[in-house]
């Protein structure tokens, strides 16, 4: 695998497992369950009671657990790739995967960040 194309899978996938990967407390301390913001002046209760932005997170975390599995997939796939053709040889299937990633991982990102 050529090595800027590994940076970039390499980097794709730091990006994205990262923040998916919950810190480990020390031993002798106990894991409390993560604190839950306060509701927001304007949040909207649903019919069924439930916080509508509550909601919306829980969607967003869903989409991105669904994304970071294509992720992997496309990753595990281009890797195969690389490692059966020549090394002089790009196929548009190798980096039509790139690309792919690339967007997803961008996508996984702002989902994140925002």
């Amino acid at each position: 695998m050529k090595p800027l194309l590994r940076f970039a899978v390499a980097a794709a996938l730091a990006l994205v497992l990262t923040p998916l990967v919950a810190p480990q407390a020390p031993q002798g301390q106990q894991n409390h369950p993560p604190r839950q913001p306060p509701a927001a002046e304007g949040d909207v209760t649903l019919p069924n009671g439930k916080s509508q932005q509550d909601e919306i997170l829980k969607a967003d975390h869903e989409r991105d657990l669904k994304d970071a599995a294509q992720l992997v997939d496309l990753a595990e796939q281009l890797k195969e790739e690389l490692e059966k053709n020549d090394r002089h040889v790009l196929s548009m299937s190798s980096l039509k995967k790139t690309e792919e990633i690339e967007k997803i991982a961008k996508r996984i990102h702002s989902r994140l960040v925002h």
